[in-house]
């Protein structure tokens, strides 16, 4: 995708390890990126936090003594709001429980490395 730069909206979709795709099974996060890359978008990352909790106030965390196997994960994505705004139906259809929050953010470099 070229011109990436300027204003652009940051996606946050937080949700947890275990969370699974209703529709295929999958972890929850892959079907996302999936989904995203099916939609073109500019890019995705995904990052696994080591404690937190949400709605239910439930405590996940990596520590010994209250393991949890349901850590936090948030994925990130940044496009033009008009795409981020086409894609929250599905991203709804596809999310139990979560949260999904839009920033607005200045692009200032998007490109792939050179060959190496």
């Amino acid at each position: 995708m070229h011109g990436m730069n300027g204003e652009r909206t940051l996606m946050r979709i937080h949700i947890g390890e275990r969370d699974r795709d209703p529709a295929s099974g999958k972890p929850l996060y892959e079907a996302i990126v999936l989904l995203l890359r099916e939609r073109h978008f500019a890019g995705a990352t995904v990052t696994r936090a080591i404690m937190g909790f949400g709605a239910s106030a439930r405590m996940r965390t990596d520590r010994v003594e209250i393991l949890s196997l349901d850590l936090p994960i948030v994925v990130e994505a940044v496009d033009t709001e008009e795409r981020i705004q086409e894609v929250l139906p599905a991203l709804d259809a596809m999310i139990g429980g979560g949260l999904i929050t839009l920033e607005k953010v200045r692009v200032i470099t998007y490109r792939s490395a050179p060959p190496a």
